[in-house]
């Protein structure tokens, strides 16, 4: 993990960013993310 904030910050999203497009794969009915 990063040691500044704003790092960690910009990590976890795009942690979760990756996290959403598995799961848009996996569910036929995908939603937009903001």
């Amino acid at each position: 993990m990063a040691r500044d904030f704003d790092r960690q910050v910009a990590e976890l999203q795009v942690r979760i960013a990756v996290l959403n497009r598995y799961t848009a794969l996996g569910i036929p009915v995908t939603e937009p993310v903001g």
